[in-house]
């Protein structure tokens, strides 16, 4: 853990809101004692919704690393990762993750994500979105290609 990785989140997130380009959101991922990837908050200039700061870093990292894991990198971002990037951080594997602001921060200036962490705890269908499967006969033939290949890359 190393203030100056955690530092430059965190001026990234207020680079971010000085030049209005997004959220109060930054995040570095470093390898090797070296950032290797940075990203910022651009939800609102790229009309993105999942354009946030550790998914950016993310696919700035692996396209640098030209791979789909940060194996050996620890991710710093300037605060406590929602549920969507909480996500793709697991997907991505690196090996820590160090944050500044904590989600109850975040919250109190009305980026709460506390209403998705409930509707995950709920049945699908007491959610407030609506899930149904739909042709799940004719979807699974992907899944049935994909156990029997022997060409997958599995990650």
């Amino acid at each position: 853990m190393k203030k100056e990785f955690m530092r430059k989140a965190i001026a990234l997130s207020v680079e971010n809101v000085t030049n209005n380009l997004g959220g109060p959101f930054g995040a570095v991922i470093v390898k090797d004692n070296k950032i290797i990837a940075t990203g910022a908050n651009c939800v609102t200039t790229a009309n993105d919704p999942t354009a946030h700061a550790e998914v950016v870093a993310i696919r700035n990292a692996c396209k640098k690393l030209g791979s789909f894991q940060l194996d050996d990198c620890e991710i710093y971002t300037s605060c406590e990762p929602c549920p969507m990037c909480l996500g793709a951080i697991y997907w991505a594997r690196p090996k820590a993750v160090y944050y500044g602001n904590t989600k109850k921060d975040a919250a109190d200036i009305d980026f709460d994500d506390q209403f998705i962490y409930d509707e995950l705890d709920l049945p699908l269908n007491n959610r407030n979105l609506k899930m149904q499967q739909f042709l799940g006969n004719e979807a699974i033939k992907a899944f049935k290609l994909w156990s029997e290949s022997t060409k997958k890359l599995e990650y």
